[in-house]
C-alpha cells in the first residue's frame, strides 16, 4: 500500500525508491542499475557487471549504513561510492580476521599494490580492485586518500588503546574523513568549506565508531577507548572488560560522545557555505546523530542491549534528511 501510494505521488524514482528497495536486496533479489542478476561467484572472474554487484552486496553484508547512504548519491556517483565503500570494508574487516600481524601486513601490502597499480592502469583480478580503478578513471580520485587509509589501518593491527582522544581523531581523519574526501570528489565537489565538514563529520564518525565497537571488543577482552579519559574518571580496561555500569565508566562514554557530539556541531556551524552538492556525501550523520541521541537516552550505559540493535527507522530518516536538502 505505502509502495503504491508513493508510485502514484511519483516518489518511486528517487532516493526514496532506492531505500525502500534495500528489503528487495536483503533477499538476495538483484539492485537495479548494478549490473545482472547474480553475484560475482568469486574473485577472479566476475561475470559481465557482477564486480559491480559483488562491491554493493560486501557493502550491504558489512556497512549498512554506509549502503543505504551510497544509494541516496547521484546515480553517476553511486557504483563508485559501492566500491570505495567495499574498498574500506575490505582494509576493515583485516584486523578482525588475522591471529598474527604478519598476516594483516601481508593483507594491507596487497592493497597498497593493488592502490599503485590502478594508478597505472593496471589493476589487479580481483572485484574491489577492478570497480575502484573504474572509479579512480570515472572522477580522477586522489591517490594520496587511498594511501592515507590504507596507512592508517595498517599501524591499526596494534592491538592496543588509543593514548588520548587527539590519537582517536587522527585516525579518524585519515580514514574516515579521508573517505568523505574521496566522496566529494566523486560528487564533482572540490571545495574548502566542504572539506572542513567531512574533516569534523568523519571524525565524528570515528568517535561513534569506537563506542559502538566497545561491546564487541570488550567481550573479547580488548579495549580501544582513549587512555586518557578513562585515567581521569579512574576507569581501567578491565571495568569495561567486566561490563561495569558504575557513573564513572558513564562519564568515561559522555566525555566521549560529546567529543563526537561537537564536531557535529562544527561540521553543521557552516553548512551555508557548503555546495549543496555536496550535501549526499553527508547523510551518514544521521546514524550518528541516532546513536548519539539513543546512548543519551539510556545515560550512557554503553552495554546496554537497545544500542546493539539496527535501526529500522534509520532508511526514513535519511530519506527524510535527503528530501530536506540538509546534513
Amino acid at each position: 500500500m505505502a509502495a503504491a501510494a508513493m508510485a502514484r505521488a511519483g516518489l518511486c524514482s528517487g532516493p526514496g525508491h532506492r531505500l525502500v528497495g534495500a528489503a528487495g536486496a536483503r533477499r538476495g533479489l538483484p539492485w537495479p542499475g548494478l549490473g545482472g542478476g547474480r553475484s560475482a561467484a568469486g574473485w577472479s572472474r566476475p561475470a559481465p557487471g557482477g564486480a559491480v554487484q559483488y562491491c554493493a552486496d560486501l557493502v550491504r553484508k558489512r556497512d549498512y549504513e554506509g549502503f543505504l547512504c551510497s544509494l541516496l548519491l547521484p546515480a553517476e556517483s553511486r557504483t563508485s561510492a559501492f566500491a570505495l565503500r567495499a574498498f574500506n570494508v575490505e582494509l576493515a574487516q583485516i584486523k578482525d580476521s588475522i591471529t598474527q600481524k604478519t598476516t594483516g601486513l601481508m593483507r594491507m601490502q596487497f592493497w597498497r599494490e593493488a592502490v599503485e597499480d590502478i594508478y597505472c592502469d593496471n589493476p589487479p583480478h580481483q572485484p574491489v580492485a577492478t570497480e575502484l580503478w573504474r572509479a579512480v578513471k570515472r572522477h580522477n580520485l586522489t591517490k594520496m586518500w587511498f594511501t592515507k587509509i590504507i596507512d592508517e589501518r595498517e599501524k591499526n593491527l596494534d592491538d592496543r588503546a588509543y593514548r588520548n582522544i587527539q590519537e582517536l581523531e587522527t585516525y579518524a581523519e585519515n580514514t574516515q574523513s579521508a573517505l568523505l574526501y574521496l566522496t566529494l570528489e566523486m560528487l564533482g565537489v572540490r571545495d574548502i568549506h566542504a572539506d572542513h565538514a567531512a574533516s569534523h563529520v568523519g571524525k565524528a564518525q570515528g568517535i561513534v565508531t569506537c563506542l559502538r565497537a566497545t561491546p564487541y571488543h570488550s567481550a573479547r577482552r580488548k579495549v580501544f577507548l582513549p587512555m586518557d579519559i578513562c585515567m581521569l574518571h579512574g576507569v581501567s580496561q578491565e571495568d569495561f572488560i567486566r561490563g561495569k555500569q558504575e557513573q564513572n565508566v558513564r562519564d568515561v562514554i559522555y566525555d566521549i560522545a560529546s567529543q563526537a557530539h561537537i564536531h557535529l556541531e562544527h561540521a553543521r556551524s557552516f553548512s551555508k557555505k557548503v555546495p549543496a552538492k555536496a550535501y549526499p556525501a553527508f547523510f551518514c550523520t544521521v546514524a550518528l546523530d541516532d546513536y548519539l541521541y539513543n546512548i543519551r537516552k539510556v545515560d550512557f550505559n554503553i552495554f546496554h542491549p537497545s544500542l546493539q540493535k539496527k535501526s529500522t527507522l534509520l532508511p526514513l530518516h535519511l530519506y527524510i534528511r535527503s528530501w530536506k536538502k540538509t546534513y
